[in-house]
């Protein structure tokens, strides 16, 4: 009998090694073929989307879609973005290990754990309360240190916190909020889909240079809309 538990135990040690793998081997092949594959080259970027585990912040119904090449809904009318769009977002504002960065829109948390892996401090808004603490809840048990996550609107960015070095905002809105600006460091950059809810918009980035404020049209894109408390 003793002979057979330990058997049974090493089968279920091998098995849940493997599921391990399995997942890992999942998230390289997705960098591999959603990411490196479309021109993604800051190899900051790679480790980081390699480093994340996206199945810990899909819901469980959702496991094995979590690597798919697609966007995944996590309740409340919000999704996890498309990976490769984490990635492309995360690549453009040029991020250095110093920086402080702020995230407008946590959602499930992924995109904060993204940012977490290449700078040191990430700050996290999130309008809807159940999500702020789902993503609070799985970022803290991943054991990231360097984000904080608050449960409010947005808009107004976190104004005792700034200024931030880059800005990620990661629902569609019908013009650029003035308080994210401002909350722009000198030489900082913002990306942020911009055009109206529920339809075709376009991924801008900003950057702040003194007083002179330039933006970019990078690509069209479809996000979820930018949720405000008045909404």
């Amino acid at each position: 009998m003793r002979y057979l538990q330990i058997a049974l135990l090493l089968v279920l040690i091998t098995t849940l090694l493997a599921a391990g793998d399995n997942r890992q081997r999942e998230r390289h092949n997705m960098v591999t073929r959603q990411i490196e594959s479309r021109g993604i080259r800051d190899h900051r970027v790679v480790r980081a989307m390699r480093r994340v585990p996206r199945h810990s912040f899909v819901p469980s119904y959702r496991q094995r879609q979590a690597y798919d090449d697609t966007p995944i809904p996590i309740g409340y009318g919000q999704t996890i973005s498309q990976p490769y769009i984490v990635a492309y977002m995360t690549e453009v504002i040029a991020l250095e290990s110093e920086h402080r960065v702020l995230e407008i829109g946590t959602g499930s948390g992924y995109q904060a754990a993204v940012l977490a892996e290449i700078v040191s401090e990430v700050y996290s808004i999130e309008i809807i309360p159940e999500l702020a603490q789902t993503a609070e809840r799985v970022i803290n048990e991943l054991e990231y240190t360097n984000i904080q996550v608050k449960q409010g609107d947005g808009y107004y960015g976190w104004e005792e916190e700034a200024p931030f070095d880059a800005i990620v905002v990661t629902a569609a809105a019908e013009h650029i909020p003035p308080p994210l600006l401002a909350q722009l460091k000198d030489g900082g950059k913002m990306i942020i889909p911009v055009g109206s809810p529920f339809m075709v918009q376009n991924l801008m980035l900003v950057e702040k240079k003194g007083e002179s404020i330039t933006t970019t049209s990078l690509m069209p894109v479809r996000f979820v809309p930018f949720t405000r408390d008045s909404d």
